[in-house]
């Protein structure tokens, strides 16, 4: 079937409507909506009755080699037994929610945030695909940002300054931005990669920014010029204008390309109120021939 994608903001993201992606198995349809990213670089469905097999079976259906040293698995073990399958939830292994203190819950915190997934990874995350199955009853939106539009509206100076530049993304750095201490084994696993700041969609040809508060340094430039730089673009980047809200409904799934944009969850109260998603993140690896 040919899918119909209806656009949320005037710049980008659009909602799918009548796909049930547990199903679907059509090469025809899969291309199609790999376009849609392309071109919207946000799509979210609702009424998805994904298990988590389902869900993994469906981002290897669509995209391939799934993304699995994630950050917090230096700190233990996935209460899902599968660290393809991010656990983006406030409660413990008994469906507890987390205490303030509990060092996931406060590991998590940087969710909030504007990242870019698996930045820290070469190769880095492609596609985000995140799973709704309890959602609190008070917002706990997120939020995208439009980062080929960013970096389309950069004045001429700025474009050429940025071109050919590159940064270097931890995992580490933007928790610790937030007092959180790791041990000297963790920091060993967490050593982080180095990307160019400005990526091209090979596909489009289109070109974006490429941030995330996981960015440490500009690898061309001093340690303090670099900073303010990436300071300033985060800002540019995250203006209203770029940026879409997802209010959440169980049962949504949302994928986003990691290329085309940046994004964060708002805070909730999340020691009162349960919530459980699901996040699966494919790596950025240009297909094999058939």
């Amino acid at each position: 079937m040919k899918p119909a994608f209806r656009q949320l903001h005037p710049l980008f993201a659009a909602e799918v409507e009548g796909i049930d992606l547990m199903q679907l198995h059509d090469p025809e349809t899969l291309a199609a909506l790999r376009a849609g990213m392309d071109q919207y670089g946000v799509l979210v469905f609702r009424d998805q009755s994904f298990t988590d097999a389902g869900q993994l079976a469906f981002a290897q259906r669509f995209d391939g080699v799934l993304h699995s040293k994630t950050g917090i698995s230096a700190l233990g073990r996935n209460r899902l037994n599968n660290e393809a399958l991010s656990d983006i939830s406030n409660v413990d292994e008994e469906g507890r929610i987390r205490q303030t203190d509990d060092r996931r819950r406060m590991y998590s915190l940087a969710n909030r945030l504007w990242h870019t997934d698996a930045s820290f990874q070469d190769p880095p995350g492609r596609y985000s695909m995140l799973s709704a199955r309890v959602v609190p009853p008070a917002d706990a939106d997120t939020e995208f940002a439009d980062m080929r539009a960013a970096h389309e509206a950069l004045d001429a100076k700025t474009r050429a300054q940025v071109d050919g530049l590159h940064v270097h993304h931890s995992i580490a750095y933007s928790r610790q931005t937030l007092g959180f201490e790791f041990s000297a084994e963790e920091l060993e696993a967490l050593k982080g990669a180095i990307h160019p700041l400005v990526r091209t969609n090979p596909r489009t040809g289109r070109r974006s920014l490429y941030l995330a508060s996981h960015a440490t340094r500009v690898v061309e430039m001093p340690v303090p010029e670099g900073r303010l730089l990436l300071r300033d673009l985060m800002d540019h980047a995250t203006q209203r204008t770029f940026v879409h809200a997802h209010a959440w409904r169980a049962g949504d799934l949302v994928i986003w390309d990691n290329l085309a944009t940046m994004h964060r969850g708002r805070p909730f109260d999340d020691g009162v109120h349960r919530r459980e998603l699901r996040r699966v993140t494919t790596l950025d690896i240009a297909a094999e021939p058939a």
